[in-house]
């Protein structure tokens, strides 16, 4: 494998950086409001299911206790 010189290495990595397209404002406000509503509707299915489990296994316990 070839190596390059530090400057050149620098003007490669300054080349590659101005091909990267950067996300809009919107693009960014929307999809992060995306995510923390998906956070929240995991969070609150796992809290019911959680729940629904407990409950059951409370009600079979107190048969038995």
């Amino acid at each position: 494998m070839a190596m390059t010189n530090p400057l050149q290495f620098i003007q490669q990595v300054r080349a590659e950086v101005a091909k990267v397209v950067w996300p809009a404002r919107r693009e960014v406000v929307l999809t992060s409001a995306m995510v923390f509503m998906l956070t929240i509707a995991t969070a609150a299915f796992f809290f019911l299911v959680d729940f629904l489990i407990r409950q059951g296994l409370q009600g079979i316990l107190s048969i038995f206790g």
